[in-house]
């Protein structure tokens, strides 16, 4: 399956969700694991090519190459698979953010150069995923899943702040955190509208880290 746009998932009210959104079933074998490979990849392609309007479990049965009887027998509807893809979307920010910003072998600011790179990168690889995903977020957006992966990648910063501002208070690092990660997310949405080169997105990032990095330096020495 092609990478997703990497995103931290936005607070939401909670609701009632009335779609069942719920896989019917998870593979078992190694061939019906391939199939649902094949839908999800499937299910990728027309998301970025058709978006979240367009979107239906006929196209995505379509481009797989396999019946809608048995995309059924997986998903019962679209808002199923588009979850499925949202909830991967998570599981995978929620992994990079552990991997980058807890290797503590590694200076804190060093990290986080890392970790915008690699958010800049993703949100420019998968634009147009990420905008029919967020299209669909309705959808799904107060699901469980949403509320443990934001609550998990809140953890992960949360620690990642205590070690850049050790002798700060728990709100101001809590602030600090918020910042960072609505600064990423505006950002690498709005720039990331335009198709990119390798080096826009290099100086971008880069630009991005230097102006996130001061923020915090200016922060400890306060």
């Amino acid at each position: 399956m092609l990478a997703l746009s990497i995103r931290f998932p936005k607070p939401t009210m909670a609701r009632k969700r009335k779609t069942l959104i719920s896989s019917r079933k998870e593979p078992q074998q190694a061939r019906s694991t391939e199939l649902v490979s094949s839908i999800l990849e499937a299910a990728v392609q027309v998301l970025a090519k058709e978006g979240a309007h367009r979107f239906t479990t006929a196209r995505v049965a379509e481009k797989a190459g396999v019946s809608v009887g048995s995309l059924y027998q997986y998903f019962p509807n679209k808002a199923a698979i588009l979850f499925r893809l949202q909830s991967d979307e998570w599981r995978q920010t929620t992994a990079l953010l552990r991997t980058i910003l807890e290797d503590t072998r590694i200076p804190p600011l060093r990290r986080l150069r890392t970790l915008v790179h690699a958010f800049i990168r993703s949100e420019c690889d998968e634009a147009a995923v990420r905008i029919a995903l967020d299209d669909a977020a309705p959808l799904y957006r107060d699901a469980p899943e949403a509320r443990e992966a934001k609550s998990s990648s809140a953890e992960t910063l949360d620690r990642f702040m205590r070690e850049v501002l050790p002798k700060a208070s728990k709100a101001k690092r809590k602030l600090s955190g918020q910042l960072i990660t609505t600064t990423l997310s505006a950002a690498g949405k709005q720039f990331s509208e335009t198709p990119r080169t390798a080096a826009e997105i290099k100086a971008y990032a880069n630009a991005l880290a230097d102006m996130l990095s001061a923020y915090l330096n200016a922060l400890k020495k306060a």
